[in-house]
């Protein structure tokens, strides 16, 4: 009986050492340090927030780059079920949809993230090949020349980390903000 009293007090000093503060002082050391990323890293436009960086968007029409396929159901891009669609490689669903997805996409070859999905079902970015194969139809739909395009396209191409880590990519609702503030024809 006397070690329960200083048993407990030890667990309630590191529970609010560690369960509260600990949190609440990397939350703050965070948002300091880094605070657009602390508060979801949200794209602003006129005042009012059209997105975040580090979230896909749904991008249909003709005159905008289409993100990659999303996982999430039957909501595409909705955080709340961020995660990937867990079906295998063997599975009906699976198959019907890449080959809805690559009649859709045109001839062959086709990057593989026309046709996939990221492991959250979210990613905000597809690849420079990927966005090579839009150019023209964006370019039309805008009435801009595929050099004009082209530009905006290597002006929004995101090298590796540190030139080692990952593959070069587009963040989507960028260039296609980008293409908003390109003058009216």
């Amino acid at each position: 009986m006397s070690h329960l009293r200083p048993a407990l007090v030890l667990v309630a000093a590191f529970t609010l050492l560690l369960g509260v503060m600990f949190p609440l002082g990397m939350v703050g050391l965070g948002s300091a340090a880094f605070p657009t990323q602390a508060g979801g890293s949200l794209v602003m436009r006129d005042g009012r927030v059209v997105g975040s960086a580090l979230v896909g968007q749904s991008f249909t029409g003709e005159k905008y780059f289409h993100p990659r396929p999303s996982a999430t159901t039957p909501d595409p891009y909705n955080a709340d079920a961020s995660g990937g669609s867990n079906l295998a490689a063997t599975s009906k669903a699976l198959v019907d949809r890449v080959q809805r997805d690559m009649a859709k996409a045109g001839p062959a070859p086709v990057p593989a993230d026309v046709v996939t999905t990221s492991a959250s079902g979210l990613d905000p970015h597809i690849s420079p090949d990927n966005a090579e194969r839009q150019v023209a139809r964006v370019a039309a739909a805008r009435g801009l020349s595929k050099a004009e395009v082209e530009g905006l396209v290597a002006a929004h191409t995101e090298g590796r980390l540190f030139g080692l880590i990952g593959e070069p990519r587009i963040n989507v609702l960028l260039l296609n903000l980008a293409l908003d503030a390109q003058p009216a024809r």
